[in-house]
């Protein structure tokens, strides 16, 4: 049974308060703990953990949006607007990964072209990178699983933030502890695996951005998926040559539009009749809020 779009869009908003608010908590504790610990990847660290509280404000607007029924400027409805939202989080996350990139990128420069020193990160900040991975891999694979749950592309790209977060403090751990048990002499591993995290980041941001964009371009569904339409249309035994097949998605639903070919001596209401058994059957496989539209051509 299909959910409807007022409790799916009830499910995304609750599932993307609770990572809210758990990133919000972890963005003080990383602040302080990088302030306090005088570790510079802390601090960057809480700035990604910021843009995730920001994406997920993002995820319950436009998913609210997306939940509006069709209207008269919306005839598909307004699915849309929660791709968008992913392609929102994708830009998100590049420019995340390329803030981190750049500042480290700086403080290393500074140590083996200035001969500058950094200072060497404390215990604390040590500690804080290392809750912060287990709440984000946590906080991951909750709203993954939600995600795919309501078929949620924007919270599927949200989870993969909070994932982006974790990878980010694994790095940001790395190279607090490095620089903390080992010496001064390795503080500067504290900005390389910032470097390295914001590499890992911007792949990311590219496998979440990339469907997106295909979904909004109008990119026609995957082979499988349109050979497993064409499978469900064909067994309707008085039809033939199916012709034509268009298929999209428009947010959360799939529009499929074709051609076939009946009997040119079926009345129209056998006609009728036939079509709504293969709407039906659509219906069943792909969803209740799948977009069909087929035209009939006599043989």
């Amino acid at each position: 049974m299909s959910i409807s779009a007022i409790d799916r869009e009830k499910s995304i908003a609750r599932v993307t308060i609770i990572g809210a608010f758990w990133n919000f908590a972890l963005a003080v504790i990383k602040f302080l703990a990088g302030f306090l610990g005088h570790s510079g990847a802390m601090i960057a660290d809480a700035v990604h953990t910021l843009s995730d509280l920001c994406t997920d404000f993002i995820v319950i607007i436009f998913s609210k949006a997306a939940a509006k029924p069709k209207d008269e400027s919306h005839d598909y409805g307004h699915g849309k607007y929660e791709t968008l939202a992913t392609v929102i989080i994708g830009v998100a996350l590049f420019a995340v990964a390329i803030s981190l990139i750049v500042d480290a990128s700086e403080k290393i420069a500074s140590v083996f072209r200035d001969g500058n020193s950094l200072p060497r990160p404390g215990l604390i900040a040590f500690l804080a990178a290392a809750v912060s991975i287990a709440v984000k891999e946590g906080l991951y694979q909750y709203t993954a699983r939600y995600g795919k749950k309501l078929k949620s592309d924007a919270v599927i790209a949200n989870a993969w933030h909070h994932r982006s977060d974790a990878l980010s403090s694994i790095g940001t751990l790395i190279g607090i502890g490095l620089a903390y048990f080992l010496g001064d002499k390795w503080s500067v591993a504290d900005p390389i695996a910032a470097v390295v995290v914001g590499a890992l980041i911007i792949k990311v941001s590219f496998d979440i951005i990339t469907p997106a964009l295909g979904d909004l371009l109008e990119k026609s569904l995957p082979k499988d998926v349109e050979d497993e339409i064409s499978r469900v249309i064909l067994e309707e035994h008085n039809i033939s040559d199916l012709h034509n097949l268009r298929t999209r998605k428009i947010g959360s639903s799939i529009a499929i539009e074709f051609h076939i070919r009946m009997d040119g001596d079926l009345t129209v209401r056998e006609s009728h009749d036939l079509t709504r058994h293969i709407e039906e059957d659509l219906h069943k496989r792909f969803g209740d809020d799948t977009h069909i539209i087929i035209h009939v051509e006599p043989i």
